[in-house]
């Protein structure tokens, strides 16, 4: 049996010393799509955790998948845990390996 490996990315809006970072325009594309697009090499299986809506449009915007989290979290980690328990609720079934990115 293959290895089933889950990805999110944890994309927050309201950086107090970079608020916006993830929708950067780096030569034509956000930050949060070329990350999401370098780590889609890789992983099969790959969200990014948001808690902004313009955040979560730009991710559907390149085709690829999102969901939206609690503004609360004060890190990426929590934020990557309430999207693992989403995820596995939509599966139906425990995700084996989560990674951070």
């Amino acid at each position: 049996m293959a290895m089933e490996f889950l990805a999110i990315i944890p994309a927050r809006y309201g950086s107090t010393r970079f608020p916006g970072k993830p929708l950067i325009d780096l030569s034509g594309k956000s930050m949060i799509e070329r990350v999401y697009k370098q780590a889609a090499q890789v992983f099969d299986n790959l969200y990014v955790a948001t808690d902004h809506p313009k955040i979560y449009d730009e991710v559907l915007s390149f085709g690829g998948r999102a969901l939206m989290t609690a503004t609360s979290h004060t890190n990426g980690t929590s934020r990557v845990a309430e999207a693992m328990v989403k995820i596995e609720k939509l599966r139906g079934r425990a995700c084996k390996y989560v990674v951070n990115i």
